[in-house]
């Protein structure tokens, strides 16, 4: 299974998964149809599966004219959005498994975000290899998504779960986020080597125009501060002791940055 990120809108990525073999795609939240269509064709591919993780536009904004170019297509969510993203048909529960080329990926239900956000992990093909998170805006690189429908114990919960996968997972987050996050990371989790070893390094991605997509997950859990609540820097900063009430100072904090 081939992965290709695509940019979309202003700080989006559209991720295709193409099967070789059988030269079929499956789609990973399309934000916008055009760069996919151009994709596509170029490939000379058909697509067969849209995978939404949730249903704000900037993730199903392509569903629809995607629908009407491959008729056949098979449109996944979460259970909870039904009714919410357009042309849905397969309505996924924590724990559900779907099935595209040689991988199979498990359903991660990561609510906080919004009420039904969901993931899929593709564990590795072969021991020791990277698996692959599709988490839309759950975890970003450096930092997560906002809290709109869900609470924080929420996001905590859905983020450990994240947290409790392999370190060599590599992160294919929906925005291209990571500097910003950074820059706000190294405010609250400043005597932190590995985080500024890493703001570095990412400032001269940027400076480039290189993408920072996907991250590795082992490096999430050194440097995000929204998988570090339990740390004492962290929980120095938050003034609490308290993981959820931490999580929530800092979210808060990172909200009006």
């Amino acid at each position: 299974m081939q992965i290709i990120r695509l940019p979309a809108l202003s700080d989006n990525y559209v991720f295709l998964l193409h099967d070789s073999q059988e030269n079929t795609v499956a789609v990973v939240d399309p934000a916008e149809v055009e760069p996919i269509l151009h994709q596509i064709e170029t490939m000379g591919a058909d697509l067969v599966a849209i995978f939404n993780t949730h249903h704000h536009y900037d993730h199903v904004g392509g569903n629809e004219k995607l629908i009407a170019r491959f008729p056949k297509v098979v449109v996944y969510g979460g259970a909870a959005d039904r009714g919410r993203i357009p042309g849905q048909q397969v309505f996924l529960q924590d724990g559900d498994r779907v099935q595209f080329a040689n991988r199979t990926a498990e359903v991660l239900f990561v609510p906080g975000h919004t009420r039904a956000h969901i993931a899929y992990y593709f564990p590795p093909v072969i021991p020791h290899d990277t698996g692959e998170l599709f988490c839309g805006d759950t975890l970003f690189a450096g930092g997560c998504g906002r809290l709109f429908e869900g609470t924080p114990a929420q996001m905590v919960s859905s983020l450990s779960k994240i947290r409790n996968l392999p370190d060599n997972t590599h992160v294919w987050c929906a925005h291209e986020y990571t500097l910003s996050n950074l820059k706000f990371a190294v405010t609250v989790d400043s005597e932190n080597a590995d985080l500024q070893k890493r703001f570095e390094e990412v400032k001269i991605q940027r400076e480039k125009l290189n993408p920072t997509v996907p991250s590795l997950l082992g490096v999430e859990k050194l440097t995000n501060p929204f998988l570090r609540w339990e740390e004492p820097a962290l929980q120095a900063s938050a003034k609490s002791n308290d993981p959820i009430q931490t999580f929530t100072r800092i979210r808060g904090m990172k909200d009006n940055f």
